[in-house]
């Protein structure tokens, strides 16, 4: 039985400049896995992305959102978690689903060649923020510490694991402006770097903290509960199928009668009729299409 219930634990140690946070996903994380079946190897990445999101989300000061997203051209093409400053996430994959996927293929193998990290903020009353790098190192966490050191240029250890219950992650990071001897971050991360991945999933956020560091016990906050939502809706696609154009719509629902999206996040389904894509165009986009020619001549 899971001990996480779906909660962010903040922490922080007084006899030195760094901050921390432990996240255990349970009935969330089951609730995004319900959706698809995803293969094993599958879905640890997405889980171990899916708690980084959460915690980088958390730490950040920011109304908004924080969406990290992976690019491959292997067998798995994409992952993406999304998490929000409200407390909410949701995450999806996409995968070749043909495909036979070993339970201990790691994550650089999954996506191939010329994959790509790509990291997204979204504040509630502003532009968006995105980063694109090439992908480096062979898992979510490596990846994520390389691409902290390279953008923030602040010391940042992060541990992640998931499996079919729980996703779970453990980060420390120097506090901006303060100094900090190296040994003492290096003995930090190294007790932090004995975590196993069964303890991330199996162990609440206090036993854990006390098991790593019980010589100097950082001070634990109350936790936050975190929920899964999903912020997709009719409008937004809508937008969607306006940014396609009328003439690849209107193909579309001549031939199939309706046009139906499903969202990958939550299995939404929204469908369009022929008079509901009309008004959405403002023009009949569908009649040119019926005869099986774009001019409607037999």
């Amino acid at each position: 039985m899971s001990v996480h219930h779906n909660q962010l634990t903040r922490f922080m140690f007084d006899d030195k400049p760094v901050r921390g946070l432990h996240i255990g996903l349970d009935s969330v994380w089951q609730h995004i896995l319900a959706h698809k079946s995803y293969p094993a190897a599958i879905r640890s990445a997405l889980g171990e992305l899916t708690a980084a999101a959460v915690l980088l989300a958390a730490n950040l000061k920011f109304d908004g959102s924080l969406t990290l997203q992976v690019q491959g051209r292997g067998v798995l093409k994409m992952l993406v978690a999304e998490a929000t400053a409200a407390g909410t996430c949701r995450a999806t994959a996409r995968w070749d689903e043909q495909a036979v996927v070993d339970e201990d293929t790691g994550l650089a193998e999954l996506l191939g060649e010329g994959g790509m990290f790509v990291l997204t903020l979204q504040t509630d009353n502003g532009e968006p923020w995105q980063g694109v790098v090439p992908l480096e190192g062979g898992s979510v966490a490596e990846m994520l510490m390389g691409y902290m050191a390279r953008s923030e240029q602040l010391d940042t250890h992060i541990s992640l694991a998931a499996d079919a219950h729980t996703a779970a992650g453990l980060l420390l990071q120097r506090l901006p402006e303060e100094a900090i001897e190296a040994d003492a971050w290096q003995e930090t991360v190294a007790l932090a770097d004995t975590v196993q991945a069964a303890e991330l999933t199996d162990v609440d956020a206090h036993t854990l903290l006390y098991r790593l560091f019980h010589q100097t016990p950082p001070r634990v906050f109350e936790p936050q509960s975190i929920e899964f939502a999903c912020t997709c809706s009719r409008g937004k696609v809508s937008d969607m199928l306006l940014l396609l154009g009328g003439e690849e719509v209107g193909s579309a629902v001549a031939e199939q009668g309706s046009i139906e999206i499903n969202c990958d996040f939550c299995h939404q389904r929204y469908v369009f009729d022929e008079m509901e894509i009309n008004a959405l165009f403002g023009a009949d986009v569908v009649s040119p299409f019926v005869s099986g020619s774009p001019n409607g001549l037999q």
